[in-house]
């Protein structure tokens, strides 16, 4: 299936959840500070291993950065 991830189109397994595209594409091994958008819906942390986007979905990952 095709997803929109940090608006980059990526073609993922038909069974891929939030967290396999927080890991292998957005390339984030350690979660922390880390949240997600599925289609401007906040994903809560512990739902990521068992929500699996749609083909077309748009996920935003986004990092805290921490400075001024």
């Amino acid at each position: 299936m095709q997803l929109v991830v940090n608006a980059v189109t990526a073609d993922v397994d038909d069974a891929a959840t939030i967290a396999d595209v927080v890991r292998d594409l957005a390339g984030i091994a350690e979660p922390r500070g880390v949240a997600v958008a599925l289609n401007g819906a906040v994903v809560p942390k512990a739902s990521w291993a068992e929500t699996r986007p749609a083909d077309g979905d748009t996920i935003d990952v986004l990092t805290a950065v921490q400075g001024g």
